[in-house]
């Protein structure tokens, strides 16, 4: 598991506001192996994620500080142009209804900027273990996760 940290002044920051993400991983048994810093900005982040998918992870998380626009915002960019291919975008669920999953290759790379700040389940949760266990998810299977909506 790789961590790329963002946020549009200070990627440190956004280490310090997510340092969560290690008891969340920590809860299904996992750490992160790399995880690097940036200043969100096309560029940098572009960089930066090519730099983690070198390291050969399981999967990568982008935790940014702002909320994505979708595959047209600065992370959606820097995916497409480290040569990630955007599987989806919106997943039907509360929380965690700005999941942004995209592929390098067989590696998922997951954004989600709101389910890193909260501590309650939500869309990570759910989508990690069977991304570490190398099952590629699609967008049809987050589509589905809609029937119910709320985790609890």
């Amino acid at each position: 598991m790789a961590i790329l940290y963002t946020d549009p002044f200070n990627g440190e920051g956004a280490r310090q506001l997510f340092e969560n993400i290690m008891e969340r991983l920590d809860r299904i048994g996992t750490g992160a192996s790399v995880v690097i810093s940036s200043v969100e900005e096309n560029g940098a982040v572009a960089r930066s994620l090519q730099h983690l998918l070198g390291s050969g992870p399981t999967a990568v998380l982008i935790a940014s500080t702002t909320a994505p626009a979708g595959p047209d915002d600065v992370i959606g960019r820097a995916m497409v142009r480290a040569g990630c291919h955007i599987e989806r975008f919106l997943a039907p669920v509360e929380p965690g209804s700005l999941f942004l999953l995209g592929y390098k290759e067989d590696v998922p790379i997951v954004s989600a900027p709101g389910c890193f700040r909260s501590a309650k389940p939500n869309v990570v949760d759910l989508m990690l273990p069977p991304m570490l266990g190398r099952y590629r998810v699609s967008g049809w299977e987050v589509g589905c996760l809609g029937h119910g909506g709320l985790l609890a």
